[in-house]
């Protein structure tokens, strides 16, 4: 199974004041009352008069993203985050093998990476949109890692997410799809046990 990110990740009432007037920006929400914006061409193109360019090669650690940071979107989450701090996350799976990148606005300034990983030999912790939700206050909890507790493993690409946003779902949704088809298949005394809740990065 294959997985694509790439979006902006802050405080929900943060990015819906941002991006309150614009026709092409879509919130698709998470848990912590954080918030994702998939970026799309559109919305790029809407934030700073032009379509976004893209790096030719596969990202490095000397270049770790895939979506080139024109000066007029490098100003515009410097803009974003004298409110609070703003990540732009990317990540492409495919077959357990693949990358992800982060960087961190704070206070008008890239304050935080960008950071880069191909190989995951770090604590898990310790990889890039861990580390960038992490700085934006994401808190542990139940699931397995940050990236797991805001709940960015339920899309897997840009279409989703948008999906996700257009039809007002919580980070919730598909556990509550999960227990209300468990309710109607068994007897209340019968409910199955659930596995805990474990998210891979091996098999996005």
């Amino acid at each position: 199974m294959s997985y694509q990110l790439s979006a902006v990740v802050a405080d929900v009432e943060l990015l819906r004041e941002q991006i309150a007037d614009l026709d092409h920006a879509v919130l698709a929400a998470l848990r912590q009352d954080f918030a994702l914006l998939p970026v799309t061409p559109q919305l790029v193109e809407e934030l700073t008069g032009a379509l976004p360019d893209f790096h030719p090669e596969e990202p490095t650690a000397e270049q770790p993203f895939e979506l080139v940071f024109s000066p007029a979107l490098g100003a515009l989450l410097d803009s974003w985050s004298r409110r609070g701090p703003v990540a732009y996350l990317e990540a492409e799976f495919a077959g357990g093998l693949g990358r992800q990148a982060s960087a961190v606005w704070l206070g008008g300034r890239l304050s935080w990476g960008p950071r880069f990983d191909h190989t995951f030999t770090l604590p898990r912790g310790e990889w890039p949109i861990n580390a960038a939700l992490v700085r934006l206050g994401a808190e542990p909890g139940r699931w397995l890692d940050p990236f797991a507790e805001l709940g960015l493993h339920l899309e897997r690409n840009t279409a989703g997410w948008l999906a996700h946003g257009r039809r007002g779902l919580t980070a919730d949704y598909w556990d509550e799809l999960a227990e209300e088809w468990e309710e109607r298949q068994f007897p209340a005394d019968q409910q199955p046990e659930r596995p805990g809740p474990v998210v891979d990065w091996g098999i996005l």
